[in-house]
């Protein structure tokens, strides 16, 4: 069982941005952005069997379904990680 959060949520979501103390966190300014650099994984065309079903089933969802897959398998694979 999780802990419970001690956060007054309610408290928080009546807040304006103005009212969050941000004061212990740096500001990122145009030099941070300038030299950031975005690291995506690189994408490898494989073949890949999948039970008709599931398939048809991602694909009825939409447009991306090759990338819901990809992203459900990543969240495994962190998962498996984290053991």
């Amino acid at each position: 069982m999780k802990k419970a959060s001690g956060t007054n949520w309610e408290r928080l979501e009546a807040m304006s941005d103005d009212e969050i103390d941000t004061s212990d966190i740096p500001e990122l300014d145009d030099e941070f952005f300038n030299q950031a650099e975005l690291r995506l994984p690189v994408k490898k065309p494989i073949t890949i069997r999948l039970d008709s079903d599931v398939l048809e089933w991602f694909k009825s969802q939409g447009q991306g379904y090759q990338t819901r897959i990809n992203n459900l398998l990543r969240q495994y694979m962190e998962a498996q990680q984290s053991r």
